[in-house]
């Protein structure tokens, strides 16, 4: 297993959530981001670190693949899994966010990458980098932001990509969720998870909180069935703000990331064992 540290804030500070690697405390590989809250052509906020962050992530994803390690990306932003599946080739995507993430960045908007990363992800989103994959090979679980959507006028994805709300991760079946996602994790995928999936009662530090969501339990309940399915190559965990509550719910977050370090390897075990 391979942790690697990114502490991107697509706002363009060194703030927030960009303290995430810090105050989770995982030694692993630490990659080094210099960005400024200034606009690039393509309308993003840090966009010239956000394409240097992204290229410097897929390097390091690329050399955990060598060594045969499975990479866990730990952000910072949720841009960070855009350096994981540029590190594959035609990978899945399984996107556990509590935001569908493919809005434009016009002026009268925030411009951050974070709204923006499925999008660029799969070509809805004009960016200087991506798309990265197919969007047939991709299921989102969890967005509960389609009225505000709808408010200002974006796309949504529901009738692009596979996508079920928060309601029905929450009540889905083993059976159910297994079914869902089987067209992405057939092959080699990877798993992307928005700490802001969580209900605001489970985690209260992250940027955009928003009514619903998960609860811790069904997070890893959801998480560790798919893992062990077996085909998930690597992994991405950001969205938490350490300076929204001192640090309180580092070591929740910490706990998590090395469960999910542990189902990875289990995972891998049981599709390797004859």
């Amino acid at each position: 297993m391979r942790f690697i540290n990114v502490p991107f804030n697509s706002a363009g500070f060194s703030t927030g959530v960009a303290r995430m690697p810090a105050a989770l405390g995982l030694e692993g590989v630490e990659i080094a981001v210099s960005a400024e809250p200034v606009r690039g052509p393509h309308g993003f906020l840090a966009e010239r670190a956000l394409v240097r962050m992204v290229a410097d992530v897929e390097a390091a994803v690329r050399e955990a693949f060598a060594a045969g390690e499975l990479p866990i990306v730990i952000g910072g932003d949720c841009p960070i899994l855009l350096g994981g599946i540029a590190a594959m080739h035609d990978p899945g995507l399984i996107f556990l966010d509590g935001h569908e993430d493919a809005w434009q960045p016009t002026p009268d908007l925030r411009g951050e990458a974070s709204d923006s990363e499925l999008g660029i992800a799969i070509g809805t989103v004009a960016a200087p980098i991506g798309p990265f994959i197919d969007r047939s090979r991709v299921v989102a679980l969890g967005p509960r932001d389609a009225s505000e959507i709808v408010e200002f006028g974006q796309q949504r994805l529901d009738n692009v990509i596979a996508m079920r709300d928060d309601a029905w991760v929450n009540s889905a079946s083993a059976y159910d969720l297994l079914a869902f996602c089987e067209p992405v994790t057939g092959s080699g995928w990877w798993l992307h998870i928005d700490l802001d999936v969580l209900s605001t009662s489970a985690l209260g530090a992250v940027d955009y909180p928003q009514p619903g969501g998960l609860s811790w339990r069904r997070l890893e309940r959801t998480v560790g069935l798919l893992v062990a399915n077996g085909g998930c190559a690597g992994a991405s965990v950001g969205v938490y703000n350490p300076d929204l509550d001192e640090g309180r719910s580092a070591a929740r977050v910490a706990t998590f990331v090395q469960r999910l370090a542990k189902w990875l390897e289990r995972g891998r075990l049981a599709v390797s064992a004859p």
